[in-house]
């Protein structure tokens, strides 16, 4: 919560749920993560948070932009982004955005299989390719499927085949789960990293990059490391597994970018139990939930920091559910919140740490209910 915030939400009075993010907070995180990891170009994952405002403050500080579609590279584009400063970052490309891309200058594609590979190609000749490898996310609170990346031992295989093809085999790179806690997480991916190019290289393909995705936390309700020690682990992995001849790197934080910088504002809608047991916990409905911008409540996998005007008063566990007519709108209950017993329908909820993956989660019209309203300030 920032004194920003506090006073656009006393003077303005937002109707409905909404997003405010402040852009002072966006600026701060972006120069950390640059003085945290100085030899490495910062590519902001668009998908966590588009905001044009967002997109141009970063832009204007020299930020590149990882980007899942072509309406996300125009959205980059748009803010004043070159297209050497964009990646399209998605695995999973029609042929013709891979076309569209090229058309607009885009250059750096990710693939993990040979029929990517063969579609870059054909619509994005000659460009740079980096292969995306599997990785086990152990210790992230929002962990990864294997829905994105292949083995490091097909990683090789399908960089010699982009290679073939006229492409150039450009890096590797790797996710190793979003809200990583772990701050070796980076070590075995940068292991296995170190592998393909020495393989390659063994091969005569000299790859350059290595990409090393996402993954860093912002701060919810338990203190998360700070993005300097990272930084140190990350650049003692690279030394420990590549020696004096680092390869180039970028990051794609997106969670750690934004995730801070803002706060949703909430209302209570009801508050209720379903029997007279003296220890039922109270069910308290607020007007937004899954299908409003907290979809990464699902599985109660992030779980927010929530104030309210009562904060100081004696508490009870409550169990949070939004407001749709959908039976999988709930938000925690398995482990119940503790909030004031003096909670008050009307009453004004804040939801920090939500600047990241809720305006882009939220449906347009679930039961006929607005996407979530944000202000950039």
């Amino acid at each position: 919560m920032t004194a920003r915030i506090i006073d656009f939400l006393n003077t303005r009075r937002p109707e409905g749920p909404c997003l405010v993010v402040d852009l002072d907070v966006v600026r701060e995180n972006f120069l950390a993560f640059a003085h945290a990891l100085p030899d490495t170009r910062i590519f902001y994952a668009v998908k966590a948070n588009p905001a044009p405002e967002v997109l141009r403050l970063l832009a204007s500080l020299g930020s590149c932009f990882d980007c899942a579609s072509v309406a996300e590279i125009d959205m980059a584009l748009a803010a004043g982004a070159t297209p050497d400063r964009i990646s399209y970052g998605n695995t999973i490309k029609k042929e013709r955005d891979i076309a569209a891309a090229f058309q607009r200058g885009i250059s750096l594609y990710s693939v993990d299989c040979d029929v990517e590979v063969e579609k870059v190609a054909r619509a994005a000749p000659g460009m740079r390719v980096f292969c995306r490898i599997l990785c086990d996310g152990a210790g992230a609170e929002w962990p990864l499927s294997r829905k994105f990346g292949c083995e490091p031992e097909m990683a090789v295989g399908v960089l010699e085949h982009a290679q073939r093809l006229g492409l150039r085999a450009y890096g590797i790179s790797f996710h190793v789960g979003s809200q990583q806690g772990n701050t070796e997480a980076w070590d075995g991916a940068l292991a296995s990293a170190a592998g393909i190019f020495e393989t390659l290289a063994e091969r005569g393909i000299q790859l350059s990059m290595v990409n090393l995705g996402g993954g860093f936390p912002t701060r919810y309700l338990k203190e998360v490391p700070g993005v300097e020690s990272y930084g140190s682990s990350i650049d003692q992995a690279l030394k420990r597994h590549f020696g004096n001849r680092i390869p180039e790197t970028i990051i794609e934080p997106g969670r750690g970018m934004v995730g801070n910088a803002g706060i949703i504002k909430s209302e209570v809608v009801l508050i209720s139990k379903k029997s007279d047991r003296e220890d039922d916990p109270r069910w308290v409905y607020l007007d937004i939930g899954k299908f409003g911008g907290l979809a990464e409540t699902m599985d109660e996998s992030i779980r927010y920091p929530i104030r309210t005007s009562h904060d100081g008063d004696a508490t009870a566990p409550v169990i949070l559910a939004g407001p749709t007519c959908d039976s999988a709108d709930v938000l925690y209950e398995k482990t119940p919140y503790h909030l004031p017993v003096t909670l008050s329908i009307g009453d004004e909820v804040l939801i920090e740490g939500t600047g990241a993956y809720t305006t882009t989660y939220s449906a347009v019209a679930f039961n006929g209910f607005e996407p979530l309203a944000s202000y950039v300030i």
